[in-house]
């Protein structure tokens, strides 16, 4: 029977597929990545195994030099650069571990190398690319100026640009961590990868589809920067209106090309999860093993424990450590947020009568629960409506570690007679209203509430204050810095509805990434 149009062309894009895929298998088998990179430790995660019901694995890229996978696919690109791409010199955008892997991989071969970082960059990291003889030339606010920047550079002084993720050889390099890993353990079922660009995903899944197709491989995102599950929707790479930074290893607005056609052929599944419980998957780590993972490095922990709420249970399962350069700042949001990841803490507005005697009685009511958090603030009756005689209080609550067990202490306050909101998932009540209690204003008609992303460069809250602050009131500002390259900002203005066009075309104009939370829950609450 002849075949039809359609299904020739299909026939000739698999054969295409399948010649991509064993050219792969074989940049990847040959890759002299252990010319700089070590092979990294499976650890067994023994407790965690006993509480999920799974045979839980470590791949331990922090073990690399540079403590992340990246050494690998930049080492791997370097070493199949002609002779004439060296001469001038190889050039990249990055703020994080490709610059470091990038550095001490062209420092290795004898290759000057220039890393471009933006502004914002923390110290540490940029002392580290330096530190491996790298230069540094700091320009921009954002990635996105910074890559721009290298483009001109690459251009002008005649220096090869070193992609960070979608690239041919790049992709090999990262593969050769799914070779060590069929060397370590054959018998696997599931292999849990972070996903960024997509380098080590792509390289991991096609290696591990051709030799052991029966391995189920999944990528994990983090929620606010799913930028493979929206390429999976439309069924091509897409940009990300905006991602976030907490996870900043894995902050891509868009997957790249190479690392798509090979993920869309040879990845199972894509689970996304949540800054709360990648901060679980933090803690996991560092009691199992004493290390602390940079947020993006737990990723793959985190989807490993998401996907074992429904598992058949009695898997092998690996989850890849990809990298562990935290900055030690960020540990005190992370220590705020993990048990929260873990089921282990619940928060709540709840209201209570304004008289003697009410927190004693409300404490009771728990039923021997440890309270983690209470904040209340006193409002004066005598400036409201006498009709008020509630008071509204932030607390914590220490949770058995179950699904169930935060709807049975809601319903439990409830039946109780107390009025109950839960905002375990509100993430303005996690990270601003919840330092805030205190103060309610009497401009609700007028007051618009926005959550900012500010760059942290000297300037930045001038810039900011000049673009808003002397047209508009700011009625509330609340800021924290958590060790990364950029702070999350909460603030109010007083805008009346003849002035509102007016205000927003002056947020485009700042240029900051921003969202309005005037109908937040937690606002309401405990702000107005």
């Amino acid at each position: 029977m002849l075949m039809t149009e359609t299904e020739q062309q299909a026939l000739v894009q698999a054969n295409t597929t399948q010649e991509q895929a064993l050219d792969y298998l074989r940049r990847i088998l040959l890759a002299p990545v252990y010319d700089i990179a070590v092979e990294t430790e499976l650890t067994p995660l023994t407790k965690l195994s006993s509480r999920l019901g799974n045979q839980v694995f470590l791949k331990r890229e922090d073990q690399q030099p540079v403590h992340s996978f990246k050494l690998r696919g930049a080492y791997n690109k370097l070493a199949n650069l002609s002779e004439a791409q060296c001469i001038h010199g190889v050039i990249a955008a990055s703020a994080g571990n490709h610059a470091q892997g990038l550095a001490l991989a062209a420092s290795k071969l004898g290759i000057k190398a220039t890393i471009v970082m933006p502004i914002t960059t923390p110290d540490i990291k940029v002392d580290n690319v330096r530190r491996f003889g790298a230069e540094v030339r700091l320009v921009g606010k954002s990635f996105n100026e910074a890559q721009t920047a290298s483009l001109a550079y690459a251009k002008d002084e005649h220096k090869t640009l070193i992609h960070p993720f979608d690239d041919v050889d790049v992709i090999a390099g990262q593969g050769t961590v799914a070779k060590e890993l069929l060397q370590q353990q054959a018998k696997t079922d599931v292999v849990f990868i972070p996903v960024g660009g997509g380098g080590l995903l792509a390289g991991m899944a096609v290696y591990l589809k051709q030799l052991q197709p029966n391995i189920k491989v999944i990528g994990v995102e983090a929620e606010d920067s799913a930028c493979l599950q929206a390429a999976m929707i439309a069924g091509e790479p897409v940009d990300l209106a905006q991602v976030g930074l907490f996870a900043d290893g894995v902050a891509v607005k868009r997957i790249g090309e190479h690392t798509f056609n090979l993920i869309k052929h040879y990845c199972d599944d894509v689970i996304t999860v949540s800054t709360d419980e990648i901060c679980a998957s933090i803690k996991d780590i560092f009691e199992q093993t004493r290390v602390i993972s940079e947020p993006a490095g737990a990723l793959s922990l985190a989807g490993l424990q998401k996907y074992c709420k429904n598992s058949p249970g009695d898997e092998s399962l690996v989850a890849i450590l990809s990298g562990a350069n935290m900055n030690f700042h960020t540990l005190r949001y992370i220590s705020e947020r993990c048990e929260l990841g873990e089921q282990k803490e619940a928060v709540f507005a709840v209201k209570i009568p304004e008289e003697k005697g009410s927190f004693r009685k409300f404490c009771q009511s728990l039923s021997g629960r440890v309270i983690t958090e209470f904040n209340y603030r006193y409002v004066d009756k005598s400036t409201i409506t006498a009709k008020v005689q509630q008071a509204n209080i932030f607390v914590g609550a220490r949770l058995g570690g179950n699904a169930d067990d935060r709807q049975q202490l809601t319903t439990s306050l409830q039946e109780k007679g107390y009025q109950v909101t839960d905002f375990t998932e509100n993430e303005l009540a996690k990270l601003h209203v919840r330092y805030m209690i205190g103060g309610q204003n009497t401009l609700s008609a007028q007051e618009r509430i926005f959550r900012f992303q500010f760059p942290e460069y000297p300037g930045a809250l001038e810039k900011f204050l000049d673009t808003l602050g002397e047209r508009w009131n700011i009625t509330l500002f609340h800021y924290r810095n958590h060790g990364a390259a950029f702070g999350q900002v909460l603030a109010g203005f007083e805008v009346q509805q003849d002035q509102e066009q007016d205000f927003f075309k002056h947020l485009q104009d700042l240029g900051y990434e921003w969202q309005e939370e005037s109908d937040n829950q937690a606002y309401r609450a405990f702000l107005t």
